[in-house]
């Protein structure tokens, strides 16, 4: 295994880290995300949707055939996984096993966010959802969806399912936002929205108020909140520099970067140990932090 090192934080890599059962292949991958036990979920775009493996790669099952058009957003909370379906533009919960229990938005019914210019930035903010990325419960009890590929928003709903408030305008000014694509939310409350067509990360009040800002990044795909209270991002390529999975602290400092192949989902285990979800590679690589 490769080893990279960066201070304190050393990881040794494991490519194509899932032992997929004979005679099958993974699909594009668009999220990884783990439970209170450490089984992993790899969400892929291809029937079945959701595979399950342990922490070391052995296949466990899968499940959601015929449930999702198109994968994107994946986040396990308090074991129950919160999935967005892009292009059908609904957000629907499961529980672990399979089985839905909340769907948001209608199935091919879009909003009207009128000439989406490339890349996937809208002409005017619209309602819930054109295309959304990423679904997520907070602390307070209601639930924050951001609405990016083809909407410029993020959204808070009520536990069953009711709109509170919308907030975003396309651009690239402080409150605009070109591609929200995946938010995380810490112990206080705070959303980590990643805006990943303006290369930063805001953080914001459960009420949309801006209380910082993280930049010198390539575009954010991916945002989770470990156990050890670090961040983990997955960044694009940029400038002629690679993709990363890149470690920040709570005040937004860089911990760690590590190189990886292009990583849409990043994923964190109980052991600090990283999966990187790959989209054009059609797999998971797993860095396991070496102590």
């Amino acid at each position: 295994m490769a080893q990279h090192r960066s201070g304190d934080y050393v990881y040794e890599k494991i490519t194509d880290w899932p032992k997929m059962p004979k005679g099958q292949t993974m699909g594009v991958v668009s999220r990884v995300a783990t439970d209170s036990q450490d089984r992993v979920y790899v969400f892929q775009r291809k029937d079945p949707p959701v595979v399950v493996f342990d922490r070391d790669g052995n296949y466990l099952g899968a499940w959601g055939t015929g449930a999702v058009k198109e994968a994107h957003g994946l986040k396990i909370v308090n074991d129950i996984a919160y999935t967005t379906d892009r292009p059908d533009s609904v957000c629907v919960s499961f529980t672990l096993d399979g089985r839905p229990l909340m769907v948001l938005g209608k199935r091919g019914v879009h909003s009207d966010t009128g000439n989406v210019k490339s890349p996937w930035l809208a002409e005017r903010p619209g309602g819930p959802f054109n295309h959304p990325t990423e679904m997520m419960p907070h602390p307070n009890g209601d639930i924050y969806v951001t609405d990016g590929y083809r909407n410029c928003r993020i959204h808070r709903f009520s536990a069953d399912g009711v709109l509170k408030q919308s907030w975003g305008t396309p651009g690239k000014g402080p409150g605009q936002l070109h591609l929200p694509h995946s938010i995380a939310i810490d112990a206080e409350g705070k959303i980590y929205l990643c805006d990943r067509g303006n290369k930063r990360i805001k953080i914001l009040s459960p009420d949309f108020e801006i209380l910082g800002i993280w930049t010198g990044m390539g575009g954010p795909n991916d945002i989770i909140l470990g156990t050890d209270g670090n961040f983990y991002i997955a960044e694009q390529e940029y400038d002629d520099k690679p993709a990363y999975v890149c470690v920040r602290n709570k005040n937004g400092e860089v911990l760690t970067r590590i190189e990886t192949r292009h990583v849409h989902g990043v994923g964190v285990d109980s052991n600090d140990d990283i999966y990187a979800g790959l989209t054009v590679d059609h797999s998971v690589d797993k860095f396991v932090r070496v102590r």
